[in-house]
């Protein structure tokens, strides 16, 4: 009963404003944002600080910082926003010509290149009011995928890095080595000892990343000369073309970009686990008919990625 006396004293207007409020640390810029006056955040800030018994935000200098309380509460807004939205966008039979929300999916460049186009024109044939946010993901959000899938509606990522949450698998693909279409030294295949003497051009370089090469080359006994580091697939082939780099991509990613880029895809000399593409997303979507649709939409745009389509 005492949640309940909680619950019917909160105006859930608030909770957007504290949202606001908590990420932008400013009165008028939430003001902006939402679109109403500064006296009418600030009336809701004095009531929000009744409320917790906090202030809140605290000035420092020229600027506010969020109090101890306000920076675990601002972990806890976007969740419950979701969850509210969830409850309203519920109807007893789902029709996704009448939906007007936003799915966000963090993805690398590699996965929105390939899958995102075949997603996004399913989206805009079924759903036309729906919106598709392809966020780049980084090596922080890929360690703490619990804490990204919060505020996230899911995840692309290949097996061997998530775990512990539902998933979908998508499809499958390959691990080539790219050189530049007039290598001087490369021919029609490469070398092992190619691979150990040649410069690299590899992605993010630590435990979490994506391209095996340098982890596999490791416990081959090789270690790779790293000439250059990235944080996404797409650059790899510019800046291999033209160059003696060589660099591990996805075959479909290198049969896309080696004509632009002025690159060849050879096979790998040694064993590469392949790239088992899959969707991450948080147990609470599991029986949101929104969400349970996007996933069907995801399976059947894969199809067209599979060896029988």
């Amino acid at each position: 009963m005492a949640v309940d006396r909680v619950l019917a004293n909160l105006d859930l207007n608030l909770l957007l404003t504290l949202d606001a409020l908590l990420r932008e640390r400013n009165v008028t810029r939430t003001a902006e944002q939402l679109g109403v006056s500064q006296p009418a955040v600030s009336g809701a800030l004095s009531r929000l600080r009744r409320h917790f018994g906090d202030q809140l935000l605290v000035r420092v200098g020229n600027r506010y910082d969020l109090t101890p309380l306000a920076t675990r509460v601002a972990a806890l807004t976007g969740p419950a926003l979701a969850g509210v939205r969830r409850v309203f966008d519920a109807t007893a039979e789902f029709d996704p010509s009448g939906l007007d929300r936003e799915f966000t999916i963090v993805s690398s460049d590699y996965a929105a290149t390939v899958l995102g186009p075949l997603l996004a024109r399913r989206i805009a044939a079924q759903a036309p009011g729906a919106r598709l946010r392809l966020q780049q993901t980084t090596p922080y959000a890929v360690d703490h995928a619990t804490d990204t899938l919060r505020t996230a509606d899911g995840l692309f990522i290949p097996h061997g890095f998530v775990t512990g949450l539902p998933y979908l698998d998508l499809y499958t693909d390959r691990w080539v080595c790219i050189v530049s279409e007039d290598h001087p030294d490369v021919g029609d295949a490469v070398s092992m000892e190619q691979l150990a003497a040649l410069p690299w051009v590899v992605l993010f370089d630590r435990p979490t990343a994506f391209a095996p090469a340098v982890r596999q080359l490791r416990m081959l006994g090789i270690e790779a000369r790293v000439d250059l580091v990235v944080d996404g697939f797409l650059q790899m082939p510019f800046l291999v073309a033209g160059t003696r780099r060589v660099a591990l991509i996805q075959e479909r990613l290198a049969r896309l970009l080696g004509p632009v880029a002025g690159v060849r895809a050879l096979d790998c000399p040694f064993d590469v686990v392949p790239v088992a593409e899959a969707f991450w997303w948080n147990p609470m979507y599991r029986n949101d008919p929104a969400h349970v649709w996007l996933r069907e939409v995801l399976l059947d745009a894969a199809t067209e990625l599979r060896p029988s389509a």
